[in-house]
This record gives C-alpha cells, structure tokens and sequence, in this order.
C-alpha cells in the first residue's frame, strides 16, 4: 500500500527488453538508500519489485522488470533515457497516512487535455478512460502518475486538477506537456462499495 505522497524523481538509465518482459533501471537517491530486493517501489504509481541493487547507497541503482501487460497498460512505455520518474516506497505500518490509501495498480492510461500554469499554480485537465469516468467525484482522491491529488471539477469525459508549486517542483509533472499520457488510478472505496452493492 501507498500514500500518493512522492518521496523523489528518479531518473531512467536503461530499458532493455527480451522475450519475457522489460527491465528499467532507475538512478535514485533517497529511496534506494534502504531498499531490498525484492521490495516494493512504485514507479510513476505502479508498483514494482526491485530485482537488481548496484552502486552506493546515497546514489543506488534499482531494476525492475515489468510484464508486457504492465508496459503496456503504463507510461511507462513512453519514457526513454534520462526521463523522470515519481518514487515511493510502500507505507510502513507505523507511519502516517499524508494521502491517500494508493494500491499501485494502475487502472489505465489518461491524456492530458490542459496543462498550463494560472497565476502561481498549474491547471491540470486529464482526459481518463471511459470506464473510469464513474469512480472519479468532485473533491474526491485520485492518483495520477503516482501522486495523490484532489478532483477539482469533474467534465463531461475529463477532470480537473489543481497543482500547488510545490507539487510541480518535486515530481516529474515539470517534464509533462500537452498530448502526454499519465497514469491513473482511482479511489478503491468506490470501487469495493461498486463490488459489494452488486451481490446484494
């Protein structure tokens, strides 16, 4: 389980891919200082295995491999060397819980539609696939490549997003542009509630 709350951008070394899947090599700093193998890390909201450690601490390198069905359900699929990345470890049973409850299990990819800054912060407007469309609510929670943010207006067939400075300088949203695809994923109460209401 995840928060939504970035701890840093890493940065793409390597993709390379074969036969059974894709592996991604991530340059980080903070969050491979502590990390195992065969430990969690959500990459861009998607929750992957470190399989592969190397370098110091302060400056490690972690692999992951993904599924071809992970490549291609993610953005990940769009970045190349020296793209950023949003990282977070997973939430320890003892700390707070700053966002919201996050799975890493990227639902589909979102277009962004608006992407421009409006006086000192960014309007972000993201186009969601159409089944989504029902799980995402005005004020409610919902994940975009990783980062816990709130619905600020719900469209016709998009939803609005407001981005404090804060938020921009410290996630990979400073590299997004128009056109570009995010990740998504939407809030798992509506979803368990959807499941449940179904067998009554």
């Amino acid at each position: 389980m995840f928060t939504g709350i970035v701890e840093e951008t890493g940065t793409i070394k390597k993709i390379s891919q074969s036969e059974s899947g894709i592996r991604m090599e991530i340059q980080t700093h903070s969050t491979g200082k502590d990390l195992a193998l065969g430990d969690s890390l959500a990459v861009n909201g998607c929750c992957l295995t470190a399989t592969q450690l190397s370098g110091a601490k302060q400056k490690r390198t972690v692999a992951v491999d993904l599924l071809i069905e992970t490549w291609k359900k993610t953005n990940l699929q769009h970045l190349t060397r020296g793209a950023l990345v949003n990282l977070e470890r997973p939430l320890r049973a003892d700390g707070r819980l700053d966002g919201h409850m996050v799975t890493g299990h990227v639902e589909g990819l979102g277009k962004v539609y608006r992407w421009e800054q409006v006086g000192q912060d960014w309007c972000l407007e993201v186009t969601p696939p159409k089944a989504l469309l029902k799980y995402i609510i005005e004020k409610g929670s919902i994940t975009i490549d990783g980062i816990s943010l709130t619905v600020a207006k719900v469209l016709t067939n998009r939803f609005r997003i407001w981005i404090i400075p804060h938020t921009y300088e410290v996630t990979r949203l400073k590299e997004v542009k128009r056109g570009d695809h995010v990740n998504v994923e939407t809030d798992i109460i509506g979803k368990y509630v959807e499941r449940l209401l179904a067998f009554r």
